[in-house]
């Protein structure tokens, strides 16, 4: 299964328009027609997915694009049309669960291509079929960059603009077909929602961030898509917290149970990518001295891959199926089993709990402590986010600020994991001045958390204080 990160503009052709000299090479014309397949509610265009088959010169292909950040993953695999490759269909397994694949839109495509730069430009003249009729036609001029830089892609897109190419639809050709919104635009909250509403669109959001995030995940060519996943455990967590007491226990806390398994699931890998991604850098920085860490590093890559199989082996049970079936029906259900109540009171309520908290501390709190204060922010953050309409910009101020608290205790907690890792390390045979050269730099990153955290809690306190309720 071969795969490519891409990264591209559009562009529109006009009538009349030619390529301009862009002094690269000309590639041979193609000629293909690309059958897409979806679920009968397009839900995996709705999660920026495009699954086809691709049909060329007799051969064919299955294509997969994953969104990964601003770019996309495009997978490739070999195969007839009757039936998608397994290993692609594994990808997609949480989105379609028991919807059938269906064909959605059919198109034939001529295109010509020069690659100069390091960019391909490629330009498509596609028609949009219906059996053997041609129901719509249009052109388009794709700008992919491969080898270059941004550069190249912008001073190639200046070139052709200039003789005539216009601003485009930056959206996949399927979007285009079925004038699809791309990407999918989030739901709104209605002015006056119910705190249950509130919850729901709240929950809706995090089961749709799951799916989002699951292909990649499962694929894990991007370690984004695993630390997105366990975010959106959390934060589903924390909402369900905030409103708990304007919600049935009996249906809120074994929903809790389950996210939490969830995420703990997907914590051991997410915090060994952050410790050995760190790990490395901090090693680079050693130079030649950092050779004598390449145990360390082995350790920890060997450590992540296991981590790794087994958060994929949960995204694999029936467990995980179930709590998204359940997701997938919330919003009624949160909606409603919550009473009346104000979420900017439920907010203020988590906010005096880190005030609390902070104000226990001694002037030398322990590692412990502040982990358990970076908890505590991390609450009021989010029961911030939940209440977002009652709170309104002076809401988002002290949720900008809370997330510079909890960044900074993040730091501190990951260099104290840093510290164990690296003892440990020591003490089973790694190389001693290593060693002590790393938990020299970690104690330093230690202080540094320790010194700026309490001014920026005091900063977020402050901002509390004026969106109060």
């Amino acid at each position: 299964m071969a795969d490519h990160l891409e990264r591209e503009l559009k562009l529109s052709a006009p009538a009349g328009f030619h390529l301009p000299d862009l002094g690269g090479t000309e590639l041979p014309d193609r000629a293909f027609v690309s059958t897409y397949h979806d679920t009968q509610d397009l839900r995996l265009a709705r999660h920026n997915i495009t699954f086809r088959h691709r049909l060329e010169k007799g051969a064919g292909v299955w294509q997969l694009k994953l969104p990964s950040g601003e770019a996309r993953i495009e997978l490739e695999e070999a195969g007839p049309p009757a039936r998608p490759p397994e290993r692609l269909l594994a990808l997609l397994v949480a989105l379609l669960r028991d919807a059938e694949l269906v064909r959605v839109a059919r198109l034939g495509t001529r295109r010509k291509s020069v690659r100069a730069d390091g960019v391909e430009i490629v330009d498509d003249a596609v028609n949009v079929l219906d059996g053997q009729r041609v129901t719509s036609r249009f052109r388009e001029i794709e700008v992919e960059l491969l080898e270059g830089d941004e550069r190249s892609l912008r001073r190639l897109e200046a070139a052709l603009r200039e003789a005539g190419a216009e601003p485009g639809r930056f959206e996949p050709k399927l979007f285009r077909v079925l004038d699809l919104a791309y990407p999918p635009a989030p739901r709104e909250l209605p002015a006056g929602s119910t705190p249950g509403e509130a919850l729901a669109a709240a929950l809706d959001r995090e089961h749709e961030r799951l799916l989002a995030h699951d292909p990649g995940t499962r694929l894990g060519s991007d370690r984004e898509d695993l630390h997105q996943m366990r975010v959106a455990t959390r934060r589903a967590r924390a909402f369900l917290r905030t409103v708990r007491p304007l919600l049935k226990t009996e249906w809120a806390e074994p929903l809790r149970a389950e996210l939490r398994w969830l995420g703990s699931a997907l914590g051991r890998a997410r915090d060994l990518d952050v410790l050995s991604e760190h790990a490395r850098a901090e090693v680079e920085r050693l130079g030649d001295a950092g050779a004598g860490a390449q145990s360390l590093l082995e350790a920890l890559a060997k450590e992540r891959g296991e981590a790794r199989e087994q958060a994929v082996d949960a995204l694999s049970t029936e467990r995980y199926f179930a709590l998204l079936d359940r997701l997938e029906e919330i919003a009624p259900r949160a909606a409603a089993d919550t009473a009346d109540g104000s979420l900017a009171e439920l907010w203020w309520q988590d906010v005096r709990g880190a005030r609390r908290a902070a104000r226990s501390l001694d002037a030398h709190p322990g590692d412990e402590e502040l982990h358990a204060m970076r908890i505590r922010v991390k609450r009021a953050r989010y029961a911030a986010e939940l209440g977002a309409a009652e709170l309104d910009e002076r809401g988002a101020r002290f949720v900008a600020a809370a997330k510079h608290v909890q960044d900074l205790l993040g730091e501190h907690q990951d260099a104290v994991v840093a510290r164990e890792r690296i003892t440990r390390w020591a003490t089973e045979g790694g190389n001693g001045d290593v060693a002590e050269s790393l938990l020299r730099r970690e104690r330093a990153r230690q202080e540094a958390a320790r010194r700026k955290w309490p001014k920026a809690w005091t900063t977020a306190e402050k901002k509390a204080k004026r969106a109060r309720p």
